[in-house]
């Protein structure tokens, strides 16, 4: 009995010689596998055909691995859509014209970045939006002095201080007056500085009362969300 592929074999036969791989042919003529072995086992390639052969299969491995790249390229761009509709989602049900929860979020960014062991409201960082995030809240819930803000900046040694200084002023949208001092890390003397880094920005703010009251809003909320969970984890 014929193969239903009986009419392709010497199509397939002829791409072989030409140094074609079997998985090209299964490919171009959906042949199986196991008869394209039957028709190739009794074919002696020349030296020059060998070559052919794996000069097509380089080919092949090289147009498969930039196919494989595109796919995990958009398959992670699928997931940050994702991502990105999920966090959107969740800010569309929150309203962020409430200053309590505007409170909280700030008592939450301090509990994690916030100093604590000084009488002083203060937080540093060199990520601008976490500093945005702190000024925008404080000043907009608590109603504060802008010029009473001071800034204080940790820079490396190849860094100008001047320069630094009118950057984080204009980023923090702050008067170049609040940047009283600069210092510099020694440690790095004669090591070059990568071009994104503007070091740290410390703001500060001379009122303990506020950071208490962020300390305590954040581990209260911490404790009243564990406890309302903790009957849910021990009963599942």
């Amino acid at each position: 009995m014929k193969s239903k592929w009986y009419e392709l074999k010497s199509k397939a036969i002829e791409l072989r010689k030409q140094g074609f791989s079997m998985n090209m042919i299964e490919n171009r003529y959906g042949i199986a596998r196991s008869t394209l072995s039957g028709w190739f086992k009794n074919i002696k390639l020349t030296l020059a055909q060998k070559r052919k052969l794996l000069q097509n299969s380089r080919i092949a491995l090289v147009a498969a691995r930039k196919k494989a790249v595109l796919w995990h390229n958009a398959q992670k761009e699928k997931r940050l859509q994702e991502a990105i509709d999920g966090a959107l989602k969740t800010l569309k049900s929150i309203n962020l014209n409430d200053q309590n929860i505007l409170e909280l979020a700030l008592a939450m960014l301090y509990m994690g970045e916030g100093s604590k062991k000084t009488d002083e409201t203060a937080i540093g960082s060199s990520n601008p939006l976490i500093l945005k995030l702190f000024l925008a809240i404080l000043i907009n819930t608590y109603n504060i002095d802008i010029k009473k803000i001071r800034c204080e900046l940790g820079l490396r040694a190849d860094q100008d201080p001047e320069k630094m200084k009118r950057f984080w002023a204009r980023i923090l949208k702050l008067p170049l007056s609040n940047f009283k001092q600069v210092n510099i890390d020694k440690r790095t003397v004669g090591s070059k500085t990568y071009p994104h880094y503007k070091g740290v920005c410390q703001i500060r703010y001379g009122n303990v009362a506020i950071q208490r009251k962020l300390i305590y809003l954040s581990n209260l909320f911490c404790q009243k969300v564990i406890g309302k969970n903790l009957g849910v984890w021990r009963s599942g």
